[in-house]
């Protein structure tokens, strides 16, 4: 004979089961694990015959994960990209701007546009509006110059730098390009690891992006 045991409903409001469970597990030696803050972390590197950029692709609304697949890498130009930190709004729209701009001057002139030229325009532009507009970016790109990376912060100052990182995990970040990087580095050392020993071609296929 089939017997129906009812549910029980759990009482409203804040169980301490938990914490009576941490304060247990933390007198045997196991202490809670401490909360990690995860955001941002956009970088750019030069190396011998181009530029690499990578973004990580979480955005968040304070402590939550609002967007697990945002995408912090702009176009700007066929020979340029940018990474963004700060407001997604914000650097969207201010790459999205740019690369307006930048087309139209390819147009105007009917030759490449230099990397620089986007750094100007953007610096102008989020000078203007003293860090209102809170969008830090790396300009990443390759040009008759050459490869460059340049550094935006959301006041409008820049750096033209080998390497850089920006966000709120860019220490971290930059401590591994503090150690790693050389002057002379190729596609194969820029991405040791999983990639090493990989053709160029798979290579450029993974990387977020390899000019």
């Amino acid at each position: 004979m089939a017997v129906d045991v009812a549910t029980t409903i759990p009482a409203p409001g804040f169980k301490f089961d938990n914490c009576l469970r941490n304060v247990y597990l933390a007198s045997k030696g196991f202490p809670v694990p401490k909360a990690k803050k995860t955001g941002t972390t956009i970088v750019g590197v030069v190396y011998e015959d181009g530029v690499v950029l990578g973004a990580d692709t979480r955005a968040t609304v304070g402590s939550l994960v609002a967007d697990k697949n945002c995408m912090k890498i702009h176009y700007l130009a066929p020979n340029m990209y940018c990474c963004g930190a700060g407001t997604a709004a914000d650097t969207e729209q201010v790459c999205r701007m740019i690369a307006s701009q930048l087309e139209l001057h390819r147009l105007a002139t009917d030759r490449i546009v230099p990397v620089a030229v986007a750094e100007k325009l953007i610096t102008q532009h989020l000078f203007r509006y003293q860090g209102y507009v809170s969008a830090a970016l790396i300009v990443g790109g390759v040009d008759l110059s050459g490869p460059s990376v340049y550094l935006i912060s959301p006041h409008g100052s820049s750096e033209k730098l080998p390497y850089g990182t920006m966000g709120s995990g860019s220490l971290a970040a930059m401590s591994v390009f503090e150690k790693g990087w050389k002057s002379d580095m190729k596609v194969r050392l820029v991405t040791k690891g999983k990639l090493r020993g990989k053709s160029a071609k798979s290579v450029r296929k993974r990387l977020a992006l390899c000019l």
